[in-house]
């Protein structure tokens, strides 16, 4: 009797020390990967207290006496910069979202044709070397996007505007900077529907064309409504994207004193070209109030993202 309870008193010992050493390594590990978490997020806190510190000062007395910028008319504002100290932001936040609505409106029937493609008609030999493609498109910075605007799409446009009898300032205008964005924003938007789409039950798919549907049909009615969840998260990735561009669009939008720029052909201004241009070459006032501009953008994109996820709960929802 003794020799059989040695052992089953020393597997249970083992499996003790082992639960034990078990939980102990997973205490350590989640310690572990909080780590990273805690310093994004410090990061995160870090630039918007930055960016707020910078940005109040210009409405503060204590900091410009009675040079202070009056924040009403700051935020109502249709012109930049009245001497000496008045500046207007409200056209350059219509300029924005017109411009980063309209480019998204091009991008996405575009991205999703292109994931459909992808995904349900090219041969699955052709899909890996179409997939990269679409991943070089978004791995090139954007600079380079800005001289392809300047070089190519702004002497289209130069052309297009002759057709119209139009005046536009060598191309640089508001189309070209949509044009420039929706292409910019195309593969990030286009990852994301392919990753949703290839995500779709094949069976749903087989089920629908058993019940006699045409395979279009099945790819618009059952493809893509499985896979509008997805979808919507390409966008909100592809929104936040165009409202944070900054280079491509300065090179592009011109600068435009006032506004709004709702003419296609006109030079616009946009809240990241604002902040971007003429920022080493200024100080005091005119320094500080782009970061003004940040703050107002970092709300911008804060209702967009807010508004976007709830429209994305509602397309679950009822996909």
């Amino acid at each position: 009797m003794i020799v059989k309870i040695e052992p089953e008193a020393n597997r249970r010992t083992q499996k003790s020390k082992r639960f034990i050493w078990m939980k102990h390594s997973d205490s350590f590990m989640k310690g572990l990967l909080m780590v990273p978490t805690l310093m994004s997020a410090s990061f995160v806190i870090f630039i918007v207290g930055f960016i707020s510190r910078k940005g109040i000062a210009p409405f503060l007395p204590s900091v410009y006496g009675s040079e202070r910028v009056n924040a009403f008319s700051f935020l109502s504002g249709t012109t930049w910069f009245v001497p000496p100290n008045v500046y207007g932001i409200l056209f350059i936040v219509i300029n924005t979202l017109y411009i980063v609505a309209l480019s998204t409106l091009i991008s996405v029937p575009l991205s999703v044709a292109s994931a459909l493609f992808v995904t349900r008609i090219l041969p699955k030999k052709l899909q890996g070397v179409f997939k990269s493609i679409i991943e070089l498109l978004a791995a090139i910075p954007s600079v380079i996007y800005g001289v392809f605007g300047l070089g190519i799409i702004a002497k289209s446009v130069v052309r297009l505007a002759e057709l119209f009898h139009a005046q536009t300032a060598g191309g640089i205008s508001t189309l070209t900077t949509i044009i420039v964005l929706a292409i910019m924003i195309y593969p990030t938007i286009t990852m994301m529907s392919v990753a949703a789409i290839s995500a779709v039950d094949p069976a749903l798919e087989h089920h629908s064309l058993a019940l006699g549907a045409t395979k279009v049909q099945t790819m618009t009615k059952v493809t893509l409504a499985s896979a509008k969840p997805g979808i919507f998260t390409g966008i909100i990735l592809g929104v936040g994207r165009a409202l944070g561009e900054a280079t491509a669009v300065s090179m592009v939008a011109g600068n435009a004193g006032s506004g709004p720029s709702l003419m296609l052909f006109s030079t616009t201004r946009t809240l990241t070209s604002t902040m971007l241009l003429g920022l080493k070459e200024t100080s005091g006032m005119d320094y500080d109030i782009r970061f003004s501009v940040g703050l107002v953008l970092i709300g911008v994109i804060f209702v967009s993202n807010f508004i976007l996820a709830h429209f994305k709960k509602k397309v679950g929802r009822f996909s």
